[in-house]
Order: C-alpha cells, then sequence, then structure tokens
C-alpha cells in the first residue's frame, strides 16, 4: 500500500536557536538573559556605526556582529552579517546593511518577547 508523505508547514522558524542558547549558556537563565540583553545592545550600536563607517570598518563591524550572533544561535543574523562583511568594500553595501538592519529587528523582537517572559 502506498503511503502519502504529508508535508506539513510551521510558522516561521524562530530567529534565535533557543537549544543553541541554553547549550551555550550550560542551561543559566540568568546568563541567557544577561547575553541577550547584550547582544540587544550590541546590535543596535554596531549597525549604527555600520551605517555611519567607511568600507574597512564596515567589513570588521559586520564581521564582530557575525561571531556574537552565532554565539546567541541567531544564525539569520549572522549570515545577514556575513554578507555585509563580504559586500563592505562594493557599491551595494547600504542594501547589504539594510537587510541584516531588518534581522536585527526581528532577533531583537524576539529577545524582547523572550525578556518580558
Amino acid at each position: 500500500m502506498a503511503q502519502l508523505a504529508i508535508k506539513t508547514f510551521d510558522a516561521a522558524p524562530a530567529a534565535i536557536d533557543r537549544a543553541h542558547l541554553t547549550r551555550m549558556t550550560f542551561g543559566d537563565a540568568g546568563l541567557e538573559r544577561e547575553l541577550l540583553q547584550l547582544f540587544d545592545r550590541q546590535a543596535e550600536l554596531l549597525l549604527a556605526r555600520m551605517r555611519a563607517g567607511d568600507a574597512k570598518a564596515v567589513g570588521t563591524l559586520a564581521h564582530t556582529l557575525k561571531g556574537s550572533a552565532l554565539g546567541i544561535g541567531a544564525q539569520p543574523v549572522a549570515a545577514a552579517a556575513e554578507a555585509v562583511e563580504q559586500a563592505a568594500a562594493m557599491p551595494g553595501r547600504e542594501d547589504a546593511i539594510e537587510r541584516l538592519a531588518a534581522e536585527i529587528g526581528t532577533v531583537r523582537g524576539e529577545i524582547a518577547a523572550i525578556l518580558a517572559g
């Protein structure tokens, strides 16, 4: 008898991999909150500096943000930051920065929800 494969579509994937974050903080909820708060502030600051920086600064700032995003499990931000890092010296880097800004906004929203809960 043939079986039908049923594919279910979930809501959009989480902007933060909570299992990864839990592993990185050894399950310490206080440390998790602290890292999320730190990332939230850092992302806002680095993004503002990228928008005002020269190519070299943009690349360095994007690299820093990529590492921080990977640390908390924010893969979409890390991927967008890597794209900015690669486009830092190119004419269209502003578009890459705006895509990064959108990903940061999504993660910051998720952080706010986590911290409120």
